[in-house]
């Protein structure tokens, strides 16, 4: 597994986290829920921002969350006691080489964490291994290359490009969303279905302007700054026009549409 994550641990990229977990709920999660008694596998969960939607939307199923940072656990630990859930267990581990037996689980659950693989195909091929005969995977990814947004700039999708190659650099794929559905069909999984989740964010929702296009979107992309430019990626002024750009879109006449895409398959 890529060790590396482009977003870092630090607590603002925490928050972010949160932020778009508690945005995007409804669009991302309303039909994610896993009958009572089922055993889930949640690979690679992070600062646990997902982990507590999930554990809520399904109280009667036991979850294990796994992930490969040590300091992500214990933040996703404390924010599934901060929320009173009961139904969940975590474990480090690299999702390559985890201690299960094959046919372990009745469901996966994969959410933002194929787009900082260097392999998704294989992480998918292997988390199909601890499935039992008609379990599923969900997997849940973004594609920065559907952003669009009012009024258009050249220099907001030249910093978002910025974020996109850092991630290629790094052996990702942050365009990652539109190739879900021959990634999981390739690793050998039945009945897939993909199905686009478009945020479009405008001046009459203001809890998307500042849950999304601010605090999430944006916010991601203004952590990559010094890393693109120390890669001579962008010069310091054109990323800043670009970041300014985005905030711009956030105004009264501006607009902002991004899509996730949520892939579902049989093991």
């Amino acid at each position: 597994m890529n060790r590396s994550y482009i977003h870092g641990y630090d607590p603002q990229e925490n928050i972010r986290l949160q932020d778009q977990a508690t945005t995007m709920v409804d669009l991302l999660h309303s039909d994610t829920v896993y009958p009572a008694g089922s055993q889930v596998l949640e690979a690679g969960c992070g600062v646990g921002a997902q982990t507590v939607t999930l554990a809520r939307n399904s109280p009667g199923a036991s979850i294990l969350s796994v992930d490969i940072s040590a300091t992500s656990l214990a933040q996703a630990e404390q924010a599934v006691r901060t929320a009173g859930l009961t139904n969940v267990q975590f474990l480090q581990g690299d999702i390559f080489h985890l201690p299960f037996a094959p046919q372990s689980f009745d469901h996966v659950f994969v959410c933002f964490v194929l787009e900082h693989l260097k392999e998704p195909a294989a992480a998918l091929q292997k988390l199909k291994t601890y499935l039992r005969p008609g379990g599923t995977i969900t997997v849940i990814e973004g594609d920065h290359g559907s952003a669009c947004f009012h009024p258009d700039s050249d220099a907001a999708r030249a910093a978002i490009h910025c974020q996109v190659e850092l991630q290629h650099r790094m052996g990702g794929n942050a365009l990652i969303g539109r190739a879900l559905y021959p990634l999981l069909v390739t690793a050998g999984y039945r009945e897939v279905r993909v199905s686009p989740r478009m945020v479009y964010v405008d001046f009459s929702k203001p809890e998307l302007v500042d849950g999304f296009t601010k605090k999430t979107f944006t916010a991601m992309i203004e952590g990559v700054r010094q890393a693109a430019i120390d890669e001579g990626i962008i010069d310091p002024a054109t990323f800043d026009e670009g970041i300014r750009a985005l905030y711009r879109t956030t105004e009264r006449d501006g607009t902002f549409c991004y899509t996730f895409f949520k892939a579902v398959g049989q093991g």
